[in-house]
């Protein structure tokens, strides 16, 4: 069964599906502890894996996963960004994971923008989420920047287990900003 994973762009980047040539990246991405802190911590080469393996493999058992975010200029692996809910989740997340060297370039909002216009138009949610450890400064201002907000706390499943502001904003107000 092949399911059609769409292809997103952006002005300055291409949002796709993980690619076996996104592993080396990927795999140091989650080898930095500064760009790992707020995602589950620093994991080992076979954990970077299996995470990639996972958001691949959701695209098949949900219809939706992260994507492959790439600079389009350079071709470089910019980080994943995307619709993300696995099981026992909180919501209908867009989440984003950007490594350090791409950093405050915009790119986790101008992915995340995307990305959310993609769930809303067909997935058809009706919230968007992000979920924010407290302490994770850098993804409140990407939140913000988004027109999110505070709408609960929450904890994150095992293996997780960490408690999460719980960012975000209903399909009409998504709506309504986009047409500003």
């Amino acid at each position: 069964m092949e399911i059609p994973i769409p292809t997103l762009e952006t002005e300055r980047l291409i949002l796709r599906a993980p690619r076996p040539e996104d592993f080396e990246p990927w795999a140091a991405f989650a080898s930095d502890e500064e760009a790992a802190r707020y995602i589950g911590g620093v994991q080992p080469r076979i954990g970077a894996w299996r995470v990639m393996a996972t958001m691949a493999g959701a695209w098949l058992v949900r219809g939706f996963s992260m994507f492959s975010v790439v600079e389009k200029g350079s071709g470089q692996w910019v980080g994943r960004v995307g619709p993300w809910q696995p099981e026992g989740w909180p919501g209908t997340e867009v989440g984003w994971g950007i490594a350090r060297e791409h950093w405050g370039k915009g790119y986790a909002t101008e992915a995340a923008e995307a990305s959310i216009d993609w769930a809303i138009d067909h997935l058809g949610w009706t919230e968007v989420i992000h979920t924010i450890e407290a302490a994770n400064v850098n993804s409140q201002k990407v939140a913000e920047r988004l027109g999110s907000r505070i709408l609960r706390q929450a904890v994150l499943p095992p293996p997780m287990n960490v408690a999460v502001d719980v960012w975000g904003q209903t399909r009409e107000e998504w709506l309504a900003r986009r047409k500003r």
